[in-house]
């Protein structure tokens, strides 16, 4: 059973940067894909960055050079590193594994992110 566990979302003033963790239980190696999605009140989820186990990265043209994705293999954890905050960017941020034999996505439990003044 891959439990994702994401930290780090809060309120935050406009301008301003937050950095999400998204921690998987056991190896990432395993995922072919780990990215983060959100979803803002009355909205449908939209992708907002991916990174394949490569180490390829994709981003939403929304958060283009404003947010980072990485991953630390040896801390079976994702990051994604927000700077320049808008109001926009609030929503509830997920984490997601794919496993591409398995056609299996993994779901964590979404972590709140508030840009507010």
């Amino acid at each position: 059973q891959v439990q994702l566990v994401e930290s780090g979302g809060g309120l935050v003033q406009p301008g301003g940067s937050l950095r999400l963790s998204c921690a998987a239980s056991g190896s990432i190696f395993r995922f072919d894909v780990m990215g983060w999605s959100r979803q803002a009140p009355g909205k449908g989820r939209e992708l907002v960055a991916q990174i394949i186990s490569g180490g390829g990265t994709n981003y939403a043209e929304s958060v283009k050079g404003r947010f980072t994705i990485s991953r630390d293999n040896a801390k079976n954890t994702v990051y994604l590193q927000m700077n320049s905050l808008k109001p926009e960017d609030t929503a509830v941020y997920y984490c997601n594994a794919f496993v591409g034999g398995l056609s299996v996505d993994y779901w964590g439990q979404g972590t709140q992110v508030t840009v507010s003044s």
